[in-house]
């Protein structure tokens, strides 16, 4: 098979924050409807999502999150890459947040059968290689809720 030709992908993310990422954004959008957070900013120290919701988040819910992602964690699943057209991904995901002028194959993050998402960034092998997963706090200012999370990393 040939190699795919992929935009250049500028940005170094802490690979456990952004794996434990994409679990909290596929579980909130299951969850909750409201789709992936509409604005993220992943890095090693602490990373924050906002997401478009209709009413805060209760504790127990955030707890419950919290939990699920620390279980998938314990699970030591694997993070797995596949690579599609961007006429198949049209059909699996939302195009929205794709640059102008990307490739026509684009690269789909699994983490499991818990998340799959369109991404170029930098993921960890296994979900184990993060020790921990906590969220910090939340806030619901206007129609946004935001959760800022912390990894631990080995």
């Amino acid at each position: 098979m040939e190699a795919p030709v992929l935009n250049e992908h500028n940005k170094q993310e802490f690979a456990p924050a952004h794996t434990a990422e994409h679990l909290l954004n596929g579980f909130v959008a299951k969850r909750f409807g409201c789709g992936r957070a509409f604005s993220a900013h992943v890095e090693k120290k602490k990373s924050k999502l906002d997401y478009h919701m209709n009413r805060e988040m209760t504790a127990e819910e955030i707890k419950a999150l919290e939990d699920d992602i620390n279980r998938i964690i314990a699970e030591d699943v694997e993070v797995w890459i596949e690579f599609i057209s961007q006429d198949e991904a049209r059909t699996r995901f939302d195009m929205n947040r794709l640059p102008d002028g990307a490739s026509e194959t684009v690269r789909v993050v699994h983490v499991g059968d818990y998340d799959e998402c369109l991404c170029a960034g930098n993921h960890v092998a296994r979900t184990g290689e993060i020790i921990g997963f906590r969220i910090s706090s939340a806030s619901y200012n206007e129609g946004v809720q935001r959760l800022v999370f912390r990894v631990d990393a080995k």
